[in-house]
């Protein structure tokens, strides 16, 4: 009987399991592809290759790996979607998305705005501020109605 050491290995990372080839402990490749999400290499791998995603990852520092082969996994699923544009087509549909938004809530605030101004002048008349410009009754017992600026006593009122 063999021992369970001898027989035991990790399972293969995605990219050797698509690859059909053993994948050994400085595979490049495991730690960005892990075995359950075989998709993301067989996306990867149909858009840019293998090699190519071998040589860009040994070409960068380390700590970069993880983020380069995220996009490549998005810019290889939006190129499966849109073969022509890829990720930019998805970022131009979303900009004009953001513009017609953009529009509507301007639109929207106009709305508020004249609203708001239409039910201020309302309440003001229901106060009895009155619609006039430069009209003022300082004394509603009286009836004396003058401009800004004018003098009162020039009107006569005692």
């Amino acid at each position: 009987m063999a021992s369970s050491s001898s027989t035991y290995s990790n399972p293969p990372c995605a990219a050797c399991k698509f690859l059909r080839r053993k994948c050994l402990s400085g595979c490049i490749f495991a730690p960005y592809f892990p075995p359950e999400e075989p998709t993301k290499f067989a996306n990867v791998h149909k858009i840019f290759g293998a090699s190519n995603v071998s040589k860009l990852l040994n070409e960068i520092l380390p700590h970069q790996r993880e983020d380069a082969v995220n996009s490549l996994a998005y810019e290889a699923e939006a190129r499966l979607k849109d073969p022509v544009y890829g990720c930019v087509g998805a970022i131009s549909v979303l900009q004009r998305q953001v513009i017609q938004l953009q529009k509507e809530l301007d639109a929207t605030n106009a709305d508020l705005m004249r609203y708001t101004n239409q039910n201020y002048g309302q309440q003001r008349r229901n106060m009895g501020y009155g619609s006039g410009v430069g009209s003022y009754n300082s004394n509603p017992g009286y009836s004396v109605a003058y401009s800004y600026g004018e003098n009162p006593a020039a009107h006569g009122t005692n």
